[in-house]
């Protein structure tokens, strides 16, 4: 059984006991979050998909812990005036343990 969900304008492809990374929600690590956003459920070869979400699915997660994606370096020149300027970013994304796939309503 596998779902998509939408959180945080994106949209995952997710399996019960898979882990996500997703945009950073309010939530300390050890807490149960629930996603309502449910787009498209898949049990065997009963496909339902949601118009546009799933009437009463949610998904059940509890967060992992907070961490950083990958830096991204943002470089500023222009030549012959010496001007450069050079800073990062490094995106915040909460880490989840998909715990159950609720399909009733």
């Amino acid at each position: 059984m596998y779902a998509v969900v939408e959180t945080g304008g994106k949209q995952y492809t997710l399996e019960k006991g898979s882990t996500l990374d997703v945009e950073l929600l309010p939530a300390a690590p050890g807490e149960t979050v629930s996603l309502d956003r449910v787009l498209l459920v898949a049990d065997g070869d009963q496909v339902t998909v949601g118009t546009p979400t799933v009437a009463g699915a949610t998904i059940t997660a509890t967060v992992l812990e907070s961490v950083k994606g990958p830096k991204v370096v943002i470089f500023k020149y222009k030549p012959k005036i010496r001007y450069r300027r050079k800073t990062g970013h490094r995106q915040q994304y909460t880490r989840l343990l998909i715990e159950e796939i609720n399909t009733t309503g």
